[in-house]
C-alpha cells in the first residue's frame, strides 16, 4: 500500500508540481496586488527598476530594490542551513524550510491591509528565494520551481534529443519539465483568478499547498510514527 502513495523526495515529480504551482501561483499574486511586482522573477524586478531609473521615476523603481534584497538573504540563508552543525540541529533543513515558507506566507494572509505593499513582496521575495535555494532537482536534472523559462529551454531541447534520437531519458525529462511548466502555468492562472476574486487572503491557497506537500514530505523522509505510518498505509 505505501508504494500506491506517490514518493515526495526532495527531487521528485510530485514535490515539483506543488512547488510549482505555489511558484505561479505568488508571481500572480503579487504582481496583481502588490504594486505589479514580481515575487520570484528578480530579472523581471531588475528590467523594472532600470526602466523606471531611466525614466527617472526614483519612487518607483525603489520599489523593485528590496525584493532583491530579500530574494538575495533567502539565497544566503538557504546556504547557512546546509552547513554541518545547522544541518543537524534542524534534522531536516529541506523540511525546516517548507515549514518557514508556510509560516511567512500564513503570516502575510494574516496581515491587515494597512500594511505596505513592500512589506509583503518582501517576505514572499524571501520565502521563493529559499525555495529555489534548497529545491533546486527535479530528479536528476537542474530545474526552477519558481520561474518557467530555463524549464521551458530544457523541455524544448528534450524534445528534440527524444524526437531526433529516440532518447528514453530525454522523452521522460521533457515529460517531468513539461508538467512542471504546466503546474507552474496552472499555479498563475488560479493565483490571477483567487486574487482578484478574493484579494489578498487568497494567499492562504498557496500557503495551504504547502502545507501539504510539507505533510507528505515529512511522511514520505521517514519522520512520521511508526503508528501514524501504518495508518496510512
Amino acid at each position: 500500500m505505501k508504494d500506491k502513495i506517490p514518493s515526495l523526495s526532495s527531487n521528485s515529480i510530485y514535490l515539483g508540481i506543488l512547488l510549482a504551482i505555489v511558484g505561479g501561483f505568488l508571481d500572480a499574486y503579487t504582481f496583481i496586488s502588490r504594486d505589479g511586482v514580481f515575487a520570484n522573477a528578480q530579472t523581471g524586478n531588475m528590467v523594472l527598476l532600470a526602466v523606471k531609473a531611466a525614466s527617472k521615476d526614483w519612487r518607483g523603481s525603489l520599489l523593485f530594490i528590496p525584493p532583491i534584497i530579500a530574494f538575495i538573504l533567502g539565497v544566503l540563508v538557504s546556504e547557512i542551513v546546509k552547513i554541518p552543525h545547522v544541518r543537524d540541529l534542524l534534522h531536516s533543513y529541506r523540511r525546516s524550510i517548507l515549514i518557514i515558507e508556510c509560516l511567512v506566507l500564513i503570516t502575510v494572509g494574516l496581515l491587515p491591509r494597512s500594511v505596505p505593499n513592500i512589506v509583503v513582496t518582501v517576505c514572499i521575495a524571501f520565502v521563493s528565494s529559499l525555495q529555489i535555494s534548497t529545491f533546486n532537482k527535479l530528479d536528476k536534472w537542474a530545474y526552477n520551481s519558481t520561474m518557467t523559462t530555463g524549464n521551458l529551454r530544457t523541455a524544448t531541447q528534450a524534445a528534440y534529443l527524444a524526437l531526433k534520437e529516440r532518447n528514453l531519458e530525454a522523452k521522460k525529462q521533457f515529460i517531468e519539465f513539461f508538467m512542471i511548466i504546466l503546474s507552474f502555468s496552472f499555479g498563475a492562472l488560479t493565483g490571477t483568478f483567487s486574487t482578484t476574486y478574493l484579494g489578498n487572503t487568497s494567499i492562504f491557497i498557496a500557503s495551504g499547498i504547502l502545507v501539504i506537500a510539507t505533510i507528505l514530505y515529512h511522511r514520505d523522509r521517514g519522520y512520521l510514527s511508526e503508528s501514524i505510518k501504518l495508518k496510512l498505509k
